[in-house]
């Protein structure tokens, strides 16, 4: 029999894109795997909705949005009790090819080294346009970008065998069950942004690979609930990758690092140039200092 996976679905006030990813995993051809919807304490219609739409998927109801990470630490949770092999972290506002999780899935069966392991991901809006294409760390480890981002892809002459990256985004991300057992499961301490890198890293350092898989083919919305530039979506960014380099680069260095964003951002304020992006990095530094983790209050 083929490995069990359990998808997990985290849905916060995005009714709509979760029914269209639900109804993209109807063509998927891997034989064995389970839907798990784990809506965020969503003000929409989602919770009367998505549970009498789909009576063969399993609904959880968190009482207040507890991130990215809080969120799917419930459905894993959930799956690790269901007997779960695999377990596959799946944006919403994605859609799916019908072989993803097979090309996914027969990756990871081929080698025992492997810990995690995702495809690669096309805009939804611009299915040949790559929005990740494999992760990439800087030196200090406190920014990961995506590889041949906003690249055109010729998905005919495209490269189609598994390659090591650095780390795997988390909008489509499977791991196996006894690396979960032994890692962990994601902190929560960044609420938003960069708990898939720093689970990616705390992964390779017990000694597992990282894999992507370019066979294996979704289309992303890209920041559906966040909003880029808004004022959490820079603060996260800017404290949360200070916390990754902390952590997994050069603390010192990371500190220096902080001391400068700071100071930049306040000659910023002072002579009026992009005080909209200024004040959020400022803070997302400030808390970085004070060691405030998880949930910026005020925001969703």
């Amino acid at each position: 029999m083929s490995p069990k996976v359990f998808i997990i679905i985290l849905n916060w006030n995005g009714c709509n894109d979760t029914i269209e990813c639900i109804e993209s995993l109807k063509k998927v051809n891997y034989p064995n795997f389970s839907v798990v919807v784990v809506d965020n304490a969503s003000s929409d219609s989602s919770i009367d909705i998505i549970p009498r739409k789909y009576r063969d998927i399993s609904f959880i109801e968190v009482k207040k949005n507890l991130g990215f990470a809080g969120g799917n630490n419930i459905g894993i949770k959930y799956a690790l009790t269901h007997e779960a092999d695999y377990i596959l972290l799946l944006n919403n506002d994605t859609t799916v090819e019908s072989n993803f999780l097979s090309e996914l899935v027969n990756a990871a069966e081929a080698n025992k080294k492997i810990g995690i392991l995702g495809p690669k991901i096309y805009f939804y809006s611009e299915p040949v346009r790559i929005w990740f294409g494999g992760g990439k760390l800087n030196l200090l480890r406190t920014k990961g970008t995506h590889a041949d981002y906003m690249k055109i892809d010729n998905k005919e002459l495209a490269a189609k065998m598994p390659v090591q990256t650095k780390y795997i985004t988390g909008c489509c991300l499977l791991v196996k069950k006894e690396v979960i057992q032994k890692v962990g499961l994601m902190s929560e301490d960044y609420f938003l942004y960069y708990e898939d890198v720093d689970w990616c890293l705390r992964v390779k350092k017990a000694g597992w690979q990282i894999f992507f898989v370019p066979s294996s083919m979704i289309y992303h919305k890209q920041s559906r609930s966040a909003g880029e530039h808004t004022f959490p979506y820079i603060y996260y960014h800017s404290r949360n990758g200070l916390i990754l380099g902390s952590r997994f680069g050069a603390t010192t260095l990371t500190y220096l690092l902080s001391f400068w964003i700071f100071a930049k951002q306040i000659i910023k304020l002072f002579i009026g140039y992009n005080r909209n992006w200024a004040r959020p990095v400022i803070k997302g530094v400030v808390d970085f200092w004070l060691l405030k983790r998880g949930k910026l209050e005020g925001y969703y």
